[in-house]
């Protein structure tokens, strides 16, 4: 029988990801036709697409014809960007200008993920105007895209998000969920980092306000450029952890605060807070309060199963 397909199309790159899992699902659930692209982990649900190959992007936009884009794919994890430059830089920046090039061709509105990371954290709370400063290679290569992206299409939108935490498929996809064990794991005590401060936001917080960012433009053809949205919880990891903790009514005297700057890996801001009160004039953002969407994003990964008993009961 006849399935009423939503008029409102929508292509979802990095599908398969923590923050392209919740955009796919959010629009796919407010009448809108979603079709999500992954490369290693897309079938068989999405459409596997290396987003490399300027050809199969050609192709499946204009066989789609896609009113909105959001391009969520990027290597987003600092130290592997670090060791692995290129591979990085083709995807962060050579796929993006090429997508936002393709997204101008069927007169898609193409909305960038990009980072907080692209200022140095030294005085915040940063708008969109002020001016980017990364300190490490994934703030760079980010910051790169913004420019490939608005240079061949300068109708799309560019949205900075902070760290991000959501309904993971392996703790270790999230910076903030991967810290689950060390609180669950009480017997042996764990330092965690207490000097960078951090704005976790919950995916389908950022999966809302692409959903918002894009209605608003069908309505308006000025909304695009650069925008920020932001979790407004100030917090460090060790705070973090803390608050993981008390959810789930676990100990937390194992947890060290550590208040050194951080010597290994790559270069982080120390504070790289976003302002949001752009988005927020225009009526569009949600925010999930962090103990309640840590809750519901971890607690299938409870080890002692008597907790969740006292947890949900």
């Amino acid at each position: 029988e006849d399935v009423d397909i939503p008029s409102r199309r929508v292509l979802i790159t990095g599908a398969t990801g923590l923050l392209g899992r919740a955009v796919f699902k959010e629009f796919n659930e407010n009448n809108w036709n979603a079709v999500g692209c992954g490369y290693r982990r897309a079938q068989p649900r999405f459409e596997q697409i290396n987003l490399l190959d300027s050809i199969a992007v050609h192709d499946i936009i204009n066989d789609f014809q896609p009113h909105v884009i959001v391009h969520c794919a990027a290597e987003r994890r600092p130290d592997i960007v670090e060791s692995q430059p290129d591979a990085a830089s083709q995807l962060n920046v050579a796929a993006s200008g090429n997508l936002a090039k393709e997204a101008a061709g069927v007169g898609a509105f193409l909305i960038y993920i990009s980072t907080d990371y692209v200022f140095d954290g030294t005085s915040p709370p940063y708008k969109e105007t002020d001016v980017p400063n990364p300190l490490n290679l994934y703030g760079k290569t980010k910051l790169e895209g913004e420019k490939a992206v608005l240079e061949n299409n300068e109708d799309a939108a560019v949205l900075r998000i902070p760290v991000l935490y959501g309904e993971v498929e392996r703790l270790e996809e999230s910076a903030v969920t991967v810290m689950f064990d060390k609180v669950q794991f009480s017997n042996k005590s764990a330092n965690m980092d207490h000097w960078q401060q951090r704005f976790p936001t919950n995916v389908k917080d950022v999966a809302t306000v692409c959903r918002q960012l894009a209605e608003k433009r069908m309505l308006d053809p000025s909304v695009k450029g650069t925008f920020h949205w932001s979790g407004n919880e100030q917090m460090t990891k060790y705070e973090m952890a803390c608050a993981i903790a008390d959810a789930f009514n676990l100990p937390s005297s194992h947890l060290r605060p550590i208040t050194d700057c951080p010597v290994v890996g790559a270069l982080r801001p120390r504070n790289a807070q976003l302002d949001c009160s752009k988005l927020e004039m225009l009526g569009i953002g949600q925010r999930t309060p962090f103990r309640a969407g840590i809750k519901e994003s971890l607690w299938p990964f409870l080890v002692d199963k008597r907790w969740r008993q006292t947890v949900f009961h």
